[in-house]
């Protein structure tokens, strides 16, 4: 198959996993490029990184101080230059065999933006339920005030046709990243969005997972901000009928 994917990997203190994420990630059919960046890790994170340095397929960055997931993926956006950008965290909760039923949408034309949905029905190791309810709820605002129909608006894997992420304006520094990038894809109302299934194989806290309920809160702070506080006319940078298939 042809390699259309920009894979974006934040990385923050994944000492324990990047290189598994990495090496599954190599040899993919679908990708053309990994962009990694580490934002500031206190572990060995760089150092695993750059062994990997010589690897054609692979673009790393490095942020002098920690500036949070979100600076990390607009990096990602700013230099993707595949056809399909993805967001890939650096741990193991998200698999990259789901790549092609992700991409697969917009492939065949029928979407520009594809969320891979952790409640539709796909495998998931059983975990925390408090962290499930404060997902849905957060979900269930954000689709209040956009009108769309999301089951899962906190998933990492989100997929994008390069133009359509490289013409929106994002702000936020950290998690506040997942419900932006919502609500200025739902201000773009020519965009075509799907979901489709994916396979979660989620960590605990001594695994290092790392988002909290504070993490939560800002998000509903977020989606408050992005969809009625805000002049959705500065989300982006040429109107979206100006964009080519």
């Amino acid at each position: 198959m042809k390699e259309i994917l920009s894979v974006i990997v934040p990385a923050y203190n994944e000492e324990k996993t990047i290189s598994a994420v990495l090496d599954e990630l190599i040899p993919h059919e679908l990708v053309g490029e990994i962009i990694v960046i580490n934002d500031a890790s206190k572990d060995n994170t760089a150092q695993i990184i750059k062994k990997y340095s010589s690897v054609t397929k692979i673009k790393i960055f490095e942020h002098d101080i920690n500036k949070g997931k979100g600076a990390a993926i607009r990096k990602g956006f700013d230099e993707a230059s595949f056809p399909i950008v993805i967001i890939q965290d650096a741990d193991l909760e998200y698999s990259p065999s789901d790549f092609s039923a992700i991409t697969a949408p917009i492939v065949s034309g029928k979407a520009d933006v594809v969320y891979g949905s952790r409640f539709q029905g796909g495998p998931g190791r059983v975990l925390y339920f408090k962290h499930q309810l404060g997902n849905r709820l957060i979900t269930f605002i954000s689709n209040l005030l956009t009108d769309l129909n999301f089951t899962d608006i906190e998933t990492c894997y989100k997929a994008f046709r390069r133009e359509v992420i490289q013409n929106i304006i994002f702000e936020s520094e950290r998690f506040g990243i997942e419900v932006e990038i919502t609500a200025k894809i739902a201000k773009a109302k020519l965009l075509k969005i799907y979901e489709v299934p994916i396979t979660y194989n989620g960590r605990t806290y001594a695994e290092g997972k790392k988002i909290t309920w504070k993490d939560g809160l800002a998000a509903l702070w977020h989606i408050i901000r992005f969809n009625l506080l805000k002049n959705p006319s500065s989300y982006f940078k040429k109107p979206w009928d100006k964009l080519s298939r």
